[in-house]
């Protein structure tokens, strides 16, 4: 009988506790594994913008220097 009472004491003072705390753990690494996986889609959705923004400004600025070569040939016609 004595056994028993440890062994429920055991339980209720140490087991179950224990298991609340990884309980709590296991849900807040889940929450932050979720938030890591949005964060890196933002991180590569503003990467692939930004690209995509660098190309148009590098052809518009050809565009700009083309222009001016043939404003400056036409100058010197």
């Amino acid at each position: 009988m004595e056994m028993m009472s440890t062994i429920e004491l055991i339980l209720q003072y140490l087991a179950a506790p224990l298991a609340a705390v990884v309980w709590v753990l296991f849900n807040k690494a889940t929450k932050n594994e979720r938030d890591i996986a949005v964060l890196q889609s933002q991180v590569n959705a503003d990467k692939t913008s930004h690209d995509r923004e660098m190309k148009e400004m590098k052809e518009t600025i050809k565009a700009i220097f083309i222009k001016l070569d043939n404003i400056e040939q036409a100058l010197r016609k």
